[in-house]
């Protein structure tokens, strides 16, 4: 390995750890501003977005198992942010619908979305968005990530909403 390469694999892993420790520093923003994790606001976020949503569909647009899915809105529902109600076409489905009070804590949340991120992404050409995807795509693989689901974080259990 030459200087050039050293110094190349130096830089990327300083990035790569700067991009954890700000994805750390949100996720603990994230759970005192709103007492989520970045995964729980997701699902709020889409079934406030869409009035309701299916496990299956939220499933799928999240790209995590219906088990996955089940244990992120059972805790939304323990908090009140979200209920079930069932399908009034199937008497099979349940649909997830948000709650006045998980409205307002995706309201809360605003603050703490890395909203500069979003701006930025957005304003990139589409050739440009899909190469930086491709890009994390690929880091992702070179970290044998590409099967872990997305997980609340941090892993080590609930975030709990702090008193003022």
């Amino acid at each position: 390995m030459n200087n050039a390469s050293r110094h190349r694999t130096d830089d990327s892993l300083i990035a790569l750890h700067r991009i954890v420790r700000a994805t750390e520093l949100y996720s603990r923003d994230l759970a005192q501003a709103a007492g989520l994790t970045p995964t729980q606001l997701r699902v709020l976020q889409i079934v406030d977005s869409q009035d309701s949503a299916t496990p299956k569909a939220l499933a799928q647009q999240m790209r995590v198992s219906q088990a996955t899915v089940t244990s992120l809105v059972d805790k939304l529902v323990a908090h009140g942010m979200v209920r079930r109600l069932p399908s009034q076409a199937d008497r099979r489905q349940t649909h997830i619908v948000s709650t006045p009070i998980g409205h307002e804590r995706l309201q809360q949340a605003a603050g703490a979305l890395p909203q500069r991120f979003v701006r930025a992404f957005q304003a990139l050409a589409d050739w440009e968005q899909a190469q930086l995807i491709a890009s994390l795509e690929r880091v992702a693989a070179m970290l044998d990530a590409v099967e872990i689901e997305e997980a609340p974080l941090p892993a080590n259990g609930e975030i709990h909403r702090e008193s003022a």
